[in-house]
């Protein structure tokens, strides 16, 4: 009877281990792939817009400025660049200033305002805006953006000849954007000049 059993145990025993054997294998999941973190898009600020300005007579270095309105401005003299020391700060008007815009500064015109530049030396004329306030240097008339002294012909040499005139209806066009508006421009009267009082007796 024992010996019976041993083998009946065996035989369960075999078909335990067969079973075993032949049981199917459950997959294990594999541990998704962690990445790193995808970037923030970065929201790009706007530009400052500035606003409108004369603004009030000024001393630089002992010289008297004095801003005014003149839509007939026309002058000639040096023109100058400036850019990398002044890239990305703030204009006299509020803007922000960009070397790779087609910008320049007076000392005089209405910020902002727009000019035409003309290199005496070579022809080149471009349309810019006038949003700051120098250059500071006696004989030069204009300080342009990097782009603008590119494109006028001057980046190397660093200053040139030039004329510099006011587009009327452009600047006009500026101000009022800004809810500004002249009156227009006085033009030169001879009788103003002749004119005399009469006599009082």
């Amino acid at each position: 009877m024992s010996a019976r059993m041993s083998r009946l145990g065996a035989v369960m025993l075999a078909l335990a281990v067969a079973a075993c054997a032949q049981a199917p294998e459950v997959p294990v999941a594999e541990p998704p792939i962690i990445g790193p973190p995808e970037p923030r898009p970065r929201l790009a600020r706007p530009k400052p817009r500035g606003h409108y300005k004369v603004g009030e007579p000024y001393r630089i270095r002992g010289v008297w400025y004095r801003p005014e309105v003149d839509y007939r401005y026309d002058a000639t003299g040096e023109a100058s660049w400036y850019g990398p020391n002044f890239h990305g700060r703030l204009t006299a008007n509020g803007e922000l200033f960009d070397e790779n815009e087609l910008t320049a500064a007076h000392t005089t015109l209405p910020l902002p305002s727009v000019v035409r530049v003309t290199n005496l030396d070579n022809g080149r004329a471009l349309t810019l805006r006038v949003n700051d306030r120098g250059p500071f240097i006696d004989g030069r008339i204009l300080d342009v953006s990097k782009k603008a002294a590119k494109l006028l012909g001057f980046f190397r040499a660093g200053i040139a000849r030039v004329r510099v005139q006011v587009l009327e209806s452009e600047s006009r066009a500026l101000a009022a954007k800004h809810g500004v508006t002249h009156p227009p421009a006085v033009e030169a009267d001879a009788q103003s000049e002749t004119t005399t009082r009469k006599p009082t007796s």
